[in-house]
C-alpha cells in the first residue's frame, strides 16, 4: 500500500497505523530461542521504502525509530533501537493490533509531539565555550527592536529594497474560504536561520511559509557579514598603500602617503553596490518562485499554539520556527536615545542629523567623520574602528572591562590592540559610568554637527570629555523576542536570554523551534545555518540533533584576525579538564617571512593523557581560512598527532598546523623510547 503525497499531510498516528496493518508478523527463532509475532527490521526497512512511506533507507530507519519513541514498536529484547539489520522487533500491546496509540504512562493520545523531548538544561559537555555577554542590567526589558534604516535612497539600495521588500509584493492565495492557510512548517524571520530553514524544508517537499516584517536576507546581507567585509576590504587596501609605508619600501617600493586619496563616498557607494548585488540570492521572488516557499512580508503574531496572523490572515502550522535574530543595544545614557531617534529620522526637514549609529545605521553614512567614538570593545567595534581609522577617520574606544575581545585569549587580544595603536586609534578601556551626550550646536564642513559627551573612569575624580562628530554603539545585542505574543504560543522567553529552548533547539511549545540569535549565545551567520539545518531534521524527520554537538569556528576580522574552535584555556579550568598547550609562531613559519606577516601564533588546547583537540586560537594573517582545517580535525576525532603526518603545500601559514602536530609527536619520545630508537639504529647494517 502506498502512502500518497496526501498521507504525508495527515497526523503521524495515520502514518503507523498503515505501517501496522501492512507489515508482516511471524514466529521467528535465533539461536533457539522463537519469539513470537514479530518482524525483522531491515524487512520493516524494506517495506517502508517499496510503499513509498521513505524516500530511502536512511529515512526509514528516522520513521522506525519514531514508533519505537512512541511505544508502538520495540526491540523483542529491548536492547537496540531500530536498525536496518536482522533484529526481531515486535508491536507494543501482547502483540495484538489495535489501539498502540494511547501513552499508558499519561493515557493521552500519543502525537509528534511526545518523543521530541521537553525543555531542559544543556550539558556541559561539548566544545562550546562559554561566551561573554552583553551588561542588561540597566536596560528597559521591554525595549523593542526598531526596524533597520536604510540610506540613501541611490539606485544600489533601490534594487536591495526591490529584492529583499519588494513594495509590491502580494501575499500567497489563501486555501481555505475564510482566508487562512495551512502549513507543515511557519517560519518567522527571513535572516540566515529562517531562509535556511524555509528553503530546506521546501526542498524536501514540506509546505512553507516564510515571514519577514523587514528585510530578507537579516543581519548578515544587510548590516552584517557582507557590508562589513566589503568595507574591511576597502580599508586594508588604504591602509596597504598609505599607512604602511615601511613595510612597502623594505619591499622596494615606494610610495608618497600624501599622494593617497581616499574618497570616502565612494568607499560606501561600492559597499551598497556589492550588497546590491548579493542581495538577489535572498529575495522574496526566488524563494517564491524558484524555492518553492510561500513569502509574507508583515509582521506575524501568535494567536495560538499553532496559528500566527500576518497582513489580517491566519496562518496554521504543524511546526514553526522561530529565526527573529537580535538587534544592537543603546546603553543608558542621558541624551543618547534622543540623538539615535533624530539620526534614524526620515523627517527631510531635520538636518543636519547626527551620526548616532549602530552595526544596523553605520553603513548609511555618506560623508567621512573626522573623529568616531566607538562604544563596546567586541567583535562589531574593533572591525569597524580599526577600518575607519584606517580610511582616515581618528577613531576612540570606549569601553569598561579593560581589554579588548574578551572572549579571546588576552595575549591573542594585545596583538590586536598593538596593531590598532599603530594605526592611530586611542583607546579608553576604564569607563565607570557614561553620563551624557549632547550637541554643542556646531557644524563641522563635511555636514556632521559636533557632539560632546561626558563620562566618569575608574580610578579618577570628576568628569572627562569627549568631542566627536560620530558615534558607534557596539556594546552587545540583544535577542529579538518581543512584539510576538509569545505568551499566546506557550512560548516562554527572556528578553535577555531570548527564547528558552532545549538541546534540540525546541521551545516549550513542542511544535515550535527557535534558530539563530533570538535563542543563542553564538550569534554568527554559519551557526544560525547549522541550527536550522538541525531543526529541520527535527521538527520534520524524527531527528535528536542537538545543538550541543555543534562544532562552531569563529573569527574576528581585524588585522591580524582572530580565529578560535572549540574551548578556551579558562573554560577547561572550570570544568576541571586537564590540559596541554602547543603552540607554533609564524615569526619561524617561511610563508610568513617570506610575506613579512609574522606576527602571530596558533595555540593548540590538547587532552593532558592524549592527543584528542579540546580547543584551538590562531592569531595572524589569515587565521579565519586556518581556523576550518583545525575544526575539520576535530569534527572528525583527528588527533594534533595525527595532524603531523597531514602533508601541507610548502610554503603555507597552514604548515604551523603540521607542525605543532610534531611538536606534540617530540613529547612522546621519552628517554626510554629514543635509547631504544638508538639501539635500532645502531645494529642497521
Amino acid at each position: 500500500m502506498n502512502f500518497s503525497k496526501t498521507d504525508f499531510d495527515k497526523d503521524l498516528d495515520e502514518i503507523a497505523e498503515k505501517f501496522k496493518n501492512n507489515i508482516k508478523l511471524l514466529d521467528r527463532s535465533y539461536r533457539l530461542k522463537t519469539y513470537k509475532q514479530c518482524f525483522v527490521g531491515s524487512e520493516a526497512v524494506d517495506y517502508l521504502v517499496q510503499s513509498g512511506a521513505t524516500a530511502n533507507r536512511e529515512d526509514a530507519v528516522l520513521l522506525g525509530n519514531a514508533f519505537l519513541e512512541m511505544h508502538l514498536i520495540e526491540h523483542v529484547l529491548r536492547d537496540h533501537p531500530f536498525k536496518d539489520d536482522y533484529l526481531f522487533y515486535r508491536f507494543v500491546g501482547e502483540n495484538e493490533r489495535g489501539n498502540y496509540s494511547i501513552d499508558e504512562t499519561t493515557g493521552e493520545s500519543i502525537k509528534w509531539d511526545n518523543f521530541l523531548g521537553a525543555v531542559e538544561k544543556v550539558q556541559d559537555e561539548s566544545l562550546q565555550p562559554r561566551l561573554p555577554q552583553p551588561d542588561f542590567e540597566s536596560l528597559n526589558p521591554k525595549d523593542q527592536h526598531v526596524a533597520k534604516h536604510v540610506w540613501p535612497m541611490d539606485k544600489y539600495n533601490t534594487v536591495l529594497l526591490n529584492y529583499v521588500h519588494p513594495p509590491e509584493w502580494k501575499d500567497p492565495n489563501p486555501n481555505k474560504k475564510d482566508g487562512s492557510s495551512t502549513y507543515d512548517l511557519v517560519v518567522i524571520g527571513a535572516g540566515v536561520g529562517g531562509l535556511i530553514t524555509a528553503a530546506g524544508s521546501a526542498g524536501i517537499g514540506a509546505k512553507v511559509a516564510m515571514i519577514e516584517e523587514n528585510l530578507l536576507g537579516g543581519d548578515c546581507l544587510n548590516v552584517g557579514c557582507v557590508p562589513s567585509k566589503a568595507f574591511i576590504h576597502c580599508a586594508n587596501m588604504a591602509y596597504s598603500v598609505k599607512g604602511d609605508t615601511k613595510r612597502l619600501e623594505e619591499a622596494g617600493i615606494f610610495v608618497n602617503p600624501e599622494t593617497v586619496k581616499v574618497d570616502f563616498e565612494k568607499v560606501m557607494e561600492r559597499v551598497r553596490k556589492i550588497r546590491a548585488e548579493i542581495s538577489q540570492h535572498d529575495s522574496a521572488e526566488r524563494y517564491s518562485a524558484e524555492l518553492g516557499v510561500e513569502v509574507y512580508i508583515g509582521r506575524g503574531k501568535f494567536t495560538s499554539e499553532k496559528s500566527v496572523i500576518v497582513n489580517g490572515r491566519t496562518l496554521y502550522f504543524k511546526r514553526a520556527v522561530i529565526a527573529t535574530g537580535g538587534y544592537p543595544i543603546l546603553i543608558p545614557m542621558t541624551g543618547l536615545k534622543e540623538l539615535h531617534e533624530r539620526s534614524i529620522s526620515v523627517d527631510p526637514t531635520d538636518e543636519p542629523r547626527p551620526i548616532v549609529t549602530t552595526n544596523e545605521t553605520f553603513f548609511n553614512m555618506t560623508k567621512q567623520p573626522k573623529n568616531m567614538v566607538v562604544i563596546g570593545a567586541g567583535v562589531i567595534g574593533m572591525e569597524l574602528a580599526q577600518s575607519m581609522q584606517r580610511l582616515g577617520t581618528h577613531v576612540t574606544v570606549l569601553g569598561r572591562s579593560g581589554k579588548i575581545l574578551p572572549k579571546e585569549d588576552e595575549d591573542m587580544a594585545e596583538l590586536v590592540k598593538t596593531q590598532m595603536i599603530r594605526d592611530g586609534v586611542s583607546f579608553n578601556l576604564s569607563i565607570a559610568e557614561y553620563k551624557t551626550i549632547k550637541l554643542t550646536g556646531r557644524v563641522l564642513d563635511n555636514g556632521y554637527p559636533e557632539m560632546e559627551m561626558t563620562f566618569v573612569e575608574k580610578g579618577k575624580a570628576g568628569e572627562t570629555k569627549l568631542i566627536f562628530d560620530s558615534l558607534l554603539i557596539a556594546a552587545g545585542r540583544r535577542p529579538n523576542v518581543t512584539g510576538m505574543e509569545l505568551e499566546l504560543a506557550k512560548v516562554d522567553f527572556d528578553t535577555k536570554r531570548g527564547l528558552l529552548v532545549n538541546d534540540k533547539l525546541q521551545t516549550t511549545n513542542p511544535r515550535i523551534y527557535g534558530v539563530g540569535d533570538c535563542c543563542s549565545e553564538f550569534k554568527f551567520t554559519h551557526a544560525a545555518d547549522f541550527m536550522a539545518r538541525t531543526v529541520i531534521r527535527n521538527a520534520l524527520f524524527f531527528g535528536k540533533g542537538k545543538m550541543s554537538d555543534l562544532l562552531i569556528p569563529y573569527a574576528t576580522f581585524t588585522t591580524p584576525e582572530i580565529a578560535s574552535v572549540g574551548l578556551y584555556g579558562k573554560d577547561l579550568e572550570e570544568r576541571g579538564i586537564e590540559y596541554r598547550v602547543f603552540e607554533k609562531h609564524f615569526k619561524d613559519n617561511d610563508r610568513s617571512i617570506c610575506d613579512d606577516t609574522k606576527e602571530g601564533f596558533i595555540r593548540f588546547r590538547v587532552d593532558a593523557k592524549k592527543d584528542t583537540i579540546l580547543g584551538c586560537s590562531i592569531v595572524g594573517e589569515g587565521a579565519g581560512n586556518m581556523i576550518g582545517e583545525v575544526t575539520l580535525a576535530m569534527q572528525s576525532s583527528t588527533g594534533l598527532g595525527s595532524l603531523a603526518s597531514v602533508i601541507h603545500p610548502y610554503p603555507t601559514t597552514s604548515e604551523a598546523i603540521r607542525q605543532a602536530g610534531d611538536a606534540y609527536n617530540k613529547t612522546k619520545l621519552t628517554t626510554t623510547v629514543k635509547s631504544l630508537l638508538r639501539g635500532i639504529v645502531k645494529f642497521q647494517s
